[in-house]
């Protein structure tokens, strides 16, 4: 009887002394090619062949079941992660799997991937300079001053870095476990001590003060109000358009980020389902929001036909989206002008949290203002209390104890 189409063939090979199955598969790159696969006994090889059928059916492809570790990155990168997650966390993914794991792992066999292949890795990451992995010093050309000139700077991974790498390895072999091509994720087996966090870096209410003083003469006095008291992330507040204002109902949200992915700006969806949100606008934001609205106006009269007509509420002087990485340059002078020494621009968001927490705020309330995922991460900002908060508490033990 003759096989239907697609079934496959399956003939002895007189040559090879073999009997032989073929059939059209399923590529890494979405495309279908003949395959073929052979043995010595025909149940054996209908065997192969029907569990690479009934593995391409699932959209596993034929090539899976012999793998090397850069090869299947790749697939996972363009066909698992690419189409599901941010397109930043698409360019992150990358970058690790390029740098780190496809030089160390990447032509190890998938399914012989062992725990001592990522011990070994995470020790060779932990001990290797990156200036001397990167050649950072090699491009200063007549400054090189460290490993371009021998005297290595042992410019260490952070540990944060060394999670990153675990994590991808972790998230990209968890995919293959989920597609039935390998059968355990090895990189479970490997523990790795997570980094740890400073997130005691908030402003106190007179550094707020100190804060707002300082940007008022600015003309991003809006954005950093934002930032203070909504607790925006950088990406939502250069994301903002005048449309995402409702002056009736005062309130603001939250439909875009603003991030650069590629090389190029891109307006992409809020980082989480609850970052997309509506929060209510207070009086003081309403007001800062329209004297930024006249000072635009301004700005659009004097740029003329130089004007970039985007909608975004915070942009350049000619109309043009900001540069996220170049509000470094506004904020920095800030900073120095409040005193808040080495903080960051996200701080600020850190920031709002503790002080509507210090304010008696439920914390399911600032949750839901700042768009944090969990209520868990909301505690975890404020989880290390300054010495003055700790000061206030055993005061008010005493008192209630002692009198």
């Amino acid at each position: 009887m003759k096989a239907a189409n697609g079934d496959g063939s399956i003939y002895w090979r007189e040559s090879r002394g073999l009997w032989v199955a073929s059939a059209y598969l399923l590529m890494a790159d979405g495309t279908y090619r003949r395959k073929e696969v052979s043995s010595k006994t025909r149940d054996i090889v209908v065997r192969k062949l029907r569990d690479l059928q009934a593995k391409s059916d699932k959209g596993i492809p034929a090539e899976a079941t012999n793998w090397y570790l850069d090869a299947y990155l790749k697939y996972w990168l363009e066909h698992i992660v690419k189409p599901s997650k941010k397109p930043k966390t698409h360019q992150g993914y990358e970058l690790v799997a390029r740098v780190h794991l496809i030089p160390h792992l990447g032509r190890k066999k998938l399914h012989k991937l062992n725990g001592a292949d990522v011990r070994l890795l995470i020790k060779r990451v932990r001990s290797t300079c990156l200036c001397c992995m990167h050649g950072y010093d090699q491009r200063r050309v007549a400054e090189a001053k460290c490993c371009a000139i021998g005297r290595c700077c042992e410019r260490r991974p952070s540990d944060r870095l060394v999670e990153q790498i675990h994590a991808v390895l972790r998230n990209a072999l968890q995919a293959a476990v989920r597609e039935e091509v390998l059968q355990r994720n090895v990189a479970k087996l490997v523990q790795i001590e997570g980094a740890q966090y400073d997130t005691n870096r908030g402003a106190t209410e007179d550094q707020a003060r100190l804060l707002l003083k300082a940007a008022k003469p600015t003309r991003l006095y809006a954005l950093f109000v934002l930032a203070l008291f909504m607790g925006l992330r950088r990406g939502e507040l250069l994301g903002l358009k005048w449309e995402d204002i409702d002056w009736v109902e005062k309130t603001l949200t939250v439909r875009r980020t603003l991030q650069r992915v590629d090389g190029a700006l891109r307006a992409v969806t809020p980082k989480t389902r609850k970052s997309r949100r509506t929060v209510p606008l207070i009086e003081l934001c309403l007001d800062v929001l329209r004297t930024h609205k006249a000072l635009q106006a301004k700005e659009r009269l004097a740029a003329g036909a130089k004007w970039v007509d985007t909608g975004y509420i915070f942009t350049t002087e000619i109309g043009t989206p900001i540069e996220p990485d170049n509000l470094r340059r506004d904020w920095y002078p800030l900073r120095v002008l409040a005193g808040l020494g080495e903080m960051r621009f996200h701080d600020l968001r850190h920031s709002c949290v503790t002080l509507l927490l210090r304010l008696g705020v439920p914390p399911h309330i600032v949750q839901a203002i700042v768009g944090h995922a969990d209520v868990q991460v909301t505690m975890a900002i404020y989880a290390h209390a300054s010495l003055e908060d700790q000061r206030k508490a055993l005061d008010q033990l005493a008192t209630s104890v002692a009198g």
